[in-house]
């Protein structure tokens, strides 16, 4: 009948903090709220939009840091603000561990749990049929929450896939509050893991990230047991994907039949995150790191040989409780000694429940703060030092899918995670395009389209080039 009127699809907003895992939960809960006939809109979408405001604003939290928190309450205050009439739902970290807390921030209608995300669909549901009147919390124990494959892949709409194949974690860090918010080690079983990976690459995703909290332990849990090591192997062997990239991985995991898999198979990036947090072995024994720092070095020395301009990044905490200024110094020598292409420097911070929060010897803020700086700026000059020795190369860079904001270029995502500013067409967009580097200056690095006249220096990309040192296992 002509003129009848298509019934409007709810929409839903998300707002999302923290780490990649938090992410690629956003991006799983968007694609099982859009099955069951919800619109995704911007979280900066006003309100007053005709047709666009959100009905439902999903704020999926953090915790890791004291910092974070006060951003996870400044982001559900601009959601209210934001969208006035919306139904403001809290999940994430925060939620999980302080569910209380995060249902006292005025304008919150819930709060779920990481152990019940499941249920969020049909909570929200509820919600738009009647909002309540004190804020519903569904928060169940997360030690026995299973790990939920994932929906099915939707139309490509980002040049990178991001797949969790790991949850939890099976450490118990001084420092960290992750095992209370996201449980003990769960893993996806590798079958589950090919049959994704197939179907993102049938939708043109030429590049997976494989995420997970402690992403070392994969298969461990299952019945039978399996490895990292196994599931790459088995990735390596999906057509039509060009590069499997790590997100990170604890030095202890990386076994010798691990190091072979990632020196001796193209497919996967030559890029690894080995989280540091000290370069002091008497700090990293009372942070319960299982690991020490002769162990760290050989690694990414390692790595370093058998792979030339790989990409090595890490986390450092700064400031832990008894870092004295020569713990501090080991550990700023030793990110000056080793080849790190960037770092990630966190202040440590107090966390309710943790095992540091209680011991003695706090370090002031002042000191934390001048060491932290100290240590950025010597990781920016390595960072700008390993972008400037890849100029003249030649590098296969994945695409973005959207342009830099400043100059309109295209982006590029080379192998070993450094981003090139370049210019195209729109075409060129989620494609694998061979690239010569140009230039490198503080902040940016600039590329050019290869082409037959590119008088360049090859990319040593090929598996008897880029891997060298393999035949020995390392012991760690």
């Amino acid at each position: 009948m002509s003129g009848a009127r298509t019934p409007r699809r709810p929409t839903v907003a998300f707002a999302t903090l923290g780490c990649r895992l938090n992410q690629v939960d956003s991006q799983s809960l968007a694609a099982r709220l859009e099955e069951r006939g919800y619109r995704t809109v911007a979280f900066e979408t006003p309100a007053d939009t005709v047709g666009a405001g959100a009905d439902v604003v999903v704020v999926n939290t953090c915790t890791v840091t004291a910092r974070a928190e006060v951003s996870d309450r400044q982001m559900i205050r601009r959601a209210v603000r934001t969208h006035p009439r919306a139904r403001v739902v809290v999940t994430g970290c925060w939620a999980q561990t302080d569910p209380r807390g995060v249902a006292a921030v005025r304008g919150v209608d819930a709060v779920v749990g990481n152990a019940d995300k499941e249920g969020l669909p049909a909570l929200i549901e509820g919600l738009l049929i009647a909002k309540p009147r004190e804020p519903r919390i569904l928060v169940g124990d997360i030690a026995t929450a299973p790990l939920a494959p994932p929906p099915a892949p939707r139309a490509a709409l980002r040049s990178r896939a991001f797949v969790k194949v790991q949850e939890g974690c099976q450490h118990r860090c001084a420092f960290c509050i992750v095992p209370l918010a996201r449980g003990t080690s769960r893993s996806l079983p590798p079958a589950a893991v090919l049959e994704q990976a197939h179907r993102l690459v049938e939708l043109r995703h030429r590049e997976i990230v494989l995420t997970g909290v402690d992403l070392g332990h994969y298969g461990a849990d299952l019945q039978p047991q399996t490895t990292l090591a196994v599931l790459l192997r088995a990735l390596a062997g999906v057509r039509g994907l060009r590069w499997v990239r790590l997100s990170s991985v604890l030095p202890a995991y990386v076994t010798g039949e691990l190091l072979d898999v990632v020196i001796g198979e193209p497919v996967i990036a030559p890029h690894f995150h080995i989280p540091l947090q000290s370069g002091s072995d008497r700090v990293l024994r009372h942070m319960r790191r299982p690991y020490n720092v002769a162990m760290y070095r050989r690694l990414v020395e390692r790595l370093a040989a058998a792979i030339p301009r790989v990409g090595l990044g890490a986390d450092v905490i700064v400031g832990f409780p008894g870092e004295s200024d020569e713990d501090f110094a080991r550990t700023r020598d030793l990110v000056d000694a080793l080849p790190f292409s960037y770092l990630h420097v966190f202040g440590y911070s107090d966390r309710a429940g943790t095992e540091a929060a209680a011991l003695p010897g706090h370090v002031d803020a002042r000191t934390i703060s001048r060491r932290s700086a100290a240590l950025r700026a010597l990781a920016d000059t390595k960072g700008a030092a390993f972008r400037r020795a890849m100029v003249g190369t030649t590098q296969d860079a994945l695409v973005l899918e959207t342009r830099d904001r400043a100059t309109g270029a295209l982006v590029g995502l080379t192998g070993n995670y450094v981003e090139v500013l370049l210019d195209g067409p729109d075409a060129l967009m989620r494609t694998v395009t061979t690239v010569t580097i140009t230039d490198a200056d503080g902040l940016t690095t600039r590329a050019e389209i290869a082409d037959a006249r590119a008088r360049a220096v090859p990319a040593q990309s090929a598996a008897g080039e880029r891997r060298k040192g393999g035949e020995a296992p390392l012991r760690v």
